[in-house]
């Protein structure tokens, strides 16, 4: 979709508008922070342009459309070379016209474009001499940057020293990961500053600080490399003379981090319908990846196609940037709710003003927890960053503390649980309630009976509600001790419906341990955290009996999650010890419990012997991912029946795509999953393949 220009009537409008791009590229490109996100700054720009190609007589001087960055303040280091602008296209339409416009220039259709991911970082140049770095530049206004050599020894990816004592440039962008931001932003506000609002404004603030207390680090990725007036003649023949890609092959080579080793690597291809194809595949990959882009970069890939096209004062011809929809914009934080769930975990949520990020309204996004608020210096009222990439759940940033005008307030946190009016657990980061799943019981009971739990069939919302309010049950283990005559009692319990209740629960009983375990609701899993721990222990026994360190020995759990996932069962054992007495199943058929030793070797859930390891199965050793929707005979399973299936088979499911997945079954409306397997070379596989392949463990 092409992003609408802004409508400028007049030259007042005009002037106005200039004055507005100017002071926001200046803000964005000394230090990362802007008073408009990027949407809304494309959509200036490009009514600027609009203006000025109808009225060429009255152009600014300040126009940011003859400006390298948009009139980023100047340096004071000149580059040997000018570090350009790219042009942007925002369709597919736009960026045939592009190719068009360069076939033009070249006098020929250009064979080969190298394709890549739009890094939102900070571009930099890197000089290196006889190998080692020894000066780093940002590119300023395009001529002349501003020296930033301080920061060498903190950039990832942008080695000290060459693999190859060689003069030349490296150029590229300096940006955090998604674990880099949030490590910049913990260590920051301990340190008693305001959080960056997003990994851009932490890179651009983070490499100009001279005098911090502290350091982050930051991951550079390089996109091209030129001689120095120093460089040995030869080496710098060759590198005018190489292509694109090859010039990037061999940046690698000396040791330097370019996209190559990410699930988005430039690609080189041989047509403009071949290029927005990968532009596709690389958008649907945008959720997934570790750091932000916001767009694609599409250049000629040969040199002499390069030479052709030439250059101008604010562009390279030969190369575009087709921009992707915004996923982050700037709204205001209006409200604060505070909403309890299912294990009495209360969740803050804001309420923005609504605020459109690629394509979808947003009025709500996550708060995480009080913890988070208080680190980030949320106050009512703020402008925040808000972040949502594909079908993740929009989040709050951080403040855009230079927007405030003073009248913001402070978010009051709840005394009281604001569900039930009990007292709040508030020893961890998430609160809780102290009445824990009791205080949203319904809920809770519900969730345990649902398809992928338990699946009790007949016990939805409505007969949870009447069975609590009837005071039948007051945990989950009380469903199992329901009697024929307490559901008659109910209203428009009949007979039948009765029969069906008791039928569906007597079946219950009979759930492998890892559906028992989701029901129970343990925080910090899920349902394939849930398989996960069942298959690793075997038994309720041998979870229980688990310290931290053993938990941590399931594929997932890590040092921070164990304990509290370790503390919540030991929490939950008198309703676990109530299940087990109510005949519920406390074993995972086909799993093998660890070694143990002495006493508890003998032990075994309510004295009933271990189920047998079952054979390798037709997916032993296999690491397998279920997307899409499936049909045929598998038409009917949800996705944790299929995950199920898939370890009933001797493999392994997860639910995200790497290079250590075997096998991606990808049903109808695959996106983004399926796209990735195609670029990382993962076996595909039909829903009616994959049946086949499981065929003996299907009903």
């Amino acid at each position: 979709m092409t992003t609408p220009a802004s409508v400028i009537v007049d030259s007042a409008a005009y002037a106005q508008a200039v004055e507005d791009a100017a002071r926001a590229a200046a803000a964005y490109y000394a230090g990362g922070s802007s008073p408009l996100d990027d949407a809304t700054y494309d959509r200036l720009a490009r009514g600027i342009a609009a203006w000025e190609a109808e009225h060429p007589d009255e152009v600014l001087p300040d126009s940011p459309t003859g400006k390298v960055a948009g009139g980023a303040a100047e340096g004071d280091v000149p580059h040997t070379v000018p570090m350009l602008s790219l042009d942007n296209v925002f369709s597919p339409e736009e960026f045939l016209a592009w190719t068009v416009s360069l076939a033009r220039r070249t006098g020929r259709e250009v064979d080969r474009f190298v394709v890549g991911p739009k890094l939102d970082g900070l571009a930099v140049a890197a000089r290196y001499r006889a190998g080692r770095l020894t000066r780093l530049i940002t590119r300023g206004d395009g001529t002349a940057g501003e020296d930033v050599s301080h920061a060498i020894g903190t950039v990832e990816g942008l080695p000290e020293t060459l693999a190859e004592p060689v003069t030349v440039e490296m150029r590229g962008e300096i940006l955090m990961t998604t674990a880099q931001f949030e490590h910049a932003n913990e260590v920051r506000t301990g340190h008693g500053g305001q959080p960056f609002a997003n990994p851009r404004n932490a890179a651009a603030g983070t490499l100009r600080a001279r005098e911090r207390a502290y350091t982050v680090p930051m991951t550079f990725f390089g996109y091209g490399m030129l001689p120095l007036p120093e460089t040995d003649a030869v080496l710098a023949g060759r590198l005018d003379d190489l292509a694109q890609s090859d010039l990037m092959s061999m940046a690698a080579g000396l040791g330097v981090h370019t996209s190559a080793g990410t699930a988005v690597p430039d690609v080189v291809v041989t047509t403009p319908e071949q290029v927005v194809a990968r532009v596709r595949e690389t958008a649907a990959l945008r959720a997934e990846l570790p750091f932000g882009i916001d767009g694609i970069v599409v250049k000629a890939d040969l040199a002499a196609d390069r030479r052709a096209a030439g250059s101008g004062s604010r562009a390279p011809r030969w190369a575009v940037a087709y921009k992707l929809p915004a996923v982050e914009r700037i709204t205001r934080l209006l409200e604060v709710e505070w909403n309890v769930g299912r294990t009495g975990v209360i969740a803050p949520r804001g309420v923005l003003e609504p605020v459109v990020i690629d394509g979808s309204t947003i009025t709500y996004a996550t708060l995480h927890n009080p913890a988070d608020i208080t680190r980030r210096g949320l106050r009512l009222g703020d402008h925040v960053m808000v972040h949502r990439a594909g079908d993740v759940i929009p989040r709050i940033e951080a403040p855009v503390a230079h927007l405030r005008t003073g009248d913001e307030r402070p978010i009051a946190f709840p005394a009281v649980c604001p569900r039930c009016g009990s007292d709040i657990d508030t020893s961890q980061e998430r609160w809780r309630c102290a009445q824990g799943r009791n205080c949203h019981l319904v809920a809770s009971l519900a969730y345990a009976a649902g398809r992928d739990q338990l699946d009790i069939e007949g016990l939805g919302a409505t007969r949870v509600v009447q069975l609590v309010e009837a005071g039948l049950v007051a945990d989950l283990a009380d469903l199992f001790t329901l009697g024929r005559e307490q559901l008659l009692g109910l209203d428009r319990m009949g007979q039948t419906s009765t029969d069906n209740l008791l039928a569906a629960l007597a079946a219950a009983k009979e759930q492998p341990l890892s559906r028992v375990l989701c029901a129970l609701g343990v925080r910090g899993t899920g349902r394939s955290m849930s398989r996960r721990i069942a298959r690793h222990f075997a038994t309720m026994a041998h979870i229980r009996a688990a310290d931290a360190g053993a938990m941590q020995q399931v594929e997932g759990i890590g040092p921070e999650k164990a304990p509290s996932i370790v503390a919540e069962i030991a929490e939950l054992a008198p309703l676990i010890d109530k299940l087990a007495a109510a005949g519920v199943g406390m074993t995972e058929p086909g799993a093998t419990p660890p070694p143990v030793t002495g006493a508890d070797a003998e032990e075994e859930d309510g004295g009933r012997p271990l189920a047998a390891p079952g054979a390798a199965g037709p997916l032993a050793g296999m690491r397998v991912v279920v997307t899409g929707a499936m049909t045929g005979s598998l038409e009917k399973l949800s996705r944790n029946e299929m995950n199920e299936l898939v370890e009933r088979a001797g493999g392994h499911s997860s639910s995200s795509v790497s290079r250590k997945t075997t096998l991606v079954v990808a049903g109808e409306g695959a996106g983004s999953k399926r796209a990735k397997a195609e670029q990382l070379g993962i076996r595909l596989a039909t829903p009616e393949e994959f049946a086949a392949l499981v065929a003996g463990l299907l009903d």
